[in-house]
């Protein structure tokens, strides 16, 4: 049972679910939002607040700006993508503390989140002073 149950905390340790983020960032907790994807999926849509930085241009030179007292959330399309596995990876090599976002940002909008870009899905706003 003690290795379930350490299996579970970590689980949670590197994952959190849109419903978690939204609160979060509702909070103002110290955390920011990366997506992972390249530039055209977030032109066309993303979670607000979020920056871009595609995981296959994760350097320690692009990245030496990010706070390293934030956590850092990253997202990609959902299930059938990985970058924000790979993202997540790279992130945590450089140092960062960093989450990834469950089911992307399908599970965001399925969980009725807006999103901005050139493409939005109306939804529930995120009101903070972020």
């Amino acid at each position: 049972m003690q290795k379930q149950i350490e299996f579970y905390e970590n689980k949670l340790a590197y994952e959190m679910d849109p419903s978690d983020l939204y609160d979060a960032l509702q909070k103002n907790m110290n955390y920011s939002v990366i997506d992972t994807r390249q530039p055209f999926g977030f032109k066309k849509e993303h979670i607000p607040t979020a920056i871009n930085l595609p995981h296959r241009e994760m350097t320690a030179e692009n990245t030496k700006h990010l706070d390293k007292t934030k956590t850092y959330v990253c997202y990609c399309d959902g299930i059938g993508c990985n970058a924000s596995t790979k993202g997540a990876l790279q992130l945590t090599k450089l140092g960062f503390t960093v989450k990834e976002l469950i089911g992307g940002i399908k599970w965001w909008k399925f969980d009725g989140y807006a999103t901005e870009g050139t493409n939005p899905t109306k939804g529930t706003l995120i009101e903070c002073a972020c």
